[in-house]
């Protein structure tokens, strides 16, 4: 597990595996978040075999599959009502964690000045430079 942790309540991870579940539990996670859709992965990492594990292990376990196609506004949201909502630190994961840290600057837009979402990006190792704009206008939509 490569957990980098944008929020003390929000980490994001590269797709993780069963075995990874002990390692999820010691650091504190009480949530993980699956971003990454089955498509992409196999049976051995696909959203039921993680569910199994993390559940057994006590933690709760969501699926909201992310592709460029699906990051919506109201996906976003959705990611954000699950981080909100979650008992304690979350973890979510994709192929990279880029998606998750994606949907988390978008859901933070005009909340959380740019700036401040891309140094935080920036410094867990996922340049989102590119999403500037679009903050930025979701910023102003906001405001």
């Amino acid at each position: 597990m490569d957990a980098r942790t944008l929020t003390p309540r929000y980490s994001v991870s590269p797709q993780i595996s069963v075995e990874d579940v002990p390692a999820i539990v010691a650091a504190g996670y009480t949530t993980v978040i699956c971003n990454r859709p089955d498509s992409e992965v196999p049976p051995s990492h696909q959203a039921a075999a993680i569910r199994a594990a993390v559940e057994e292990a006590g933690l709760t376990f969501l699926e909201l599959p992310l592709t460029h196609q699906t990051m919506t506004p109201e996906n976003v949201a959705l990611q954000r009502s699950y981080y909100d909502a979650a008992a304690g630190p979350v973890l979510a994961y994709c192929a990279s964690g880029t998606r998750c840290s994606v949907a988390w600057a978008l859901g933070l837009a005009g909340e959380v000045a740019v700036s401040d979402i891309m140094t935080t990006t920036q410094n867990a190792g996922y340049d989102l430079s590119g999403l500037r704009p679009t903050l930025e206008e979701l910023a102003a939509q906001k405001s």
